[in-house]
């Protein structure tokens, strides 16, 4: 059991790098940040930031060859799950730490119905008999807002929409009561209506089980109206974080500022809509220095000698707001 004061996932310096024949591509390359218990975190960031690949480092998913966590510490209720045996780490993914993944459609097995791939999890889990682990798979379609579960149990993905495929994968990765709920870009491929929906509905098991949520995306909304605190990542790296009101209310990265402007809501009337020149760069060929100097305005010489650290933005340890950026001050009054 977590100490409320004591985070429930840590990750320290995590690197996790991709080898191929254009060399070795760090695609995480020294990620740190905290969830404490019932918090959502949410991590934003463009597609090709690493976001996707932190998150199966956390499930230890990343497949091996080509790709390898080399350094760092993930610490799940004070043990480092790099550390243990693959037969200990079966016993909390999928128990203690679940994912719903970006693509329902590929996540789930197309050759078993939705039924029985949430059975079969609570079995391996919770212990349950065939007839205890079908009436929860029931009682789990009902709770994410299935209509008819007694029936839809026994349907096979296909035979579903794609909103009633993510509610599926929300009943699968709820089925054993988690203790942190890691969403890997939710909503994605969804409509409007159904995207509020799947947050909502999120947002309401969070409330009845006080789970902790990994939220990833990079719809700068989605996480104005979710996260409690939220990391903004580029080229591997994190170059910002803050708790959520005060990253909208006075954000200090040159990227984060970017992220901001662009969203069509804070764009003034008649304004053309500002955009981020260029693309994330390739993970085998990062920049020297601060990996944004390329798309940066304020870019100098001393950002491609040095890197930038993460420092406390204001000199106030306090808030938990720091960003990784020289013109820190200049940055802020763009």
């Amino acid at each position: 059991m977590t100490a409320p004061n004591k985070p429930l996932l840590e990750l320290r310096d995590v690197r996790t790098y991709f080898y191929g024949d254009e060399g070795e591509a760090r695609a995480v390359d020294g990620v740190s940040y905290t969830i404490g218990p019932g918090q959502t975190l949410g991590v934003v960031g463009e597609s090709g930031c690493g976001k996707s690949v932190t998150a199966l480092s956390i499930m230890r998913l990343v497949p091996s060859p080509p790709g390898k966590t080399v350094a760092g510490q993930i610490l799940f209720e004070g043990r480092d799950l790099l550390a243990l045996e693959e037969r200990e780490m079966r016993a909390i993914r999928g128990n203690d730490i679940a994912m719903i993944f970006q693509e329902p459609a590929t996540a789930l097995n197309p050759v078993y119905t939705v039924g029985n791939q949430i059975v079969e999890a609570v079995r391996l889990h919770q212990g349950l008999d065939r007839e205890q682990a079908r009436a929860r798979a029931i009682e789990m379609l009902k709770l994410v807002g299935i209509p008819s579960p007694e029936e839809r149990v026994d349907e096979y993905p296909h035979q579903l929409s794609g909103g009633m495929r993510q509610r599926v994968m929300i009943a699968l990765a709820m089925s054993c009561d988690p203790k942190l709920l890691i969403a890997d870009e939710p909503t994605t491929a969804l409509d409007v209506t159904v995207q509020a929906q799947i947050l909502e509905l999120i947002s309401a098991l969070q409330k009845r089980t006080g789970m902790s949520v990994l939220l990833i995306t990079h719809d700068l909304g989605v996480v104005a109206e979710t996260a409690d605190h939220v990391c903004v990542m580029y080229a591997g790296k994190v170059v910002e974080t803050a708790p959520v009101e005060r990253l909208f209310a006075r954000p200090a990265h040159p990227y984060t500022i970017g992220l901001l402007r662009s969203l069509p809501e804070l764009a003034r009337p008649g304004e053309k809509l500002p955009t981020i020149e260029g693309v994330v760069p390739n993970a085998t060929r990062f920049p020297s220095g601060c990996r944004f100097r390329t798309r940066c305005s304020l870019a100098r010489d001393l950002c491609a000698e040095r890197e930038p650290p993460l420092e406390p933005v204001g000199g106030d340890e306090g808030d938990g707001h720091a960003a990784a950026c020289h013109f820190l001050e200049e940055a802020i009054e763009l």
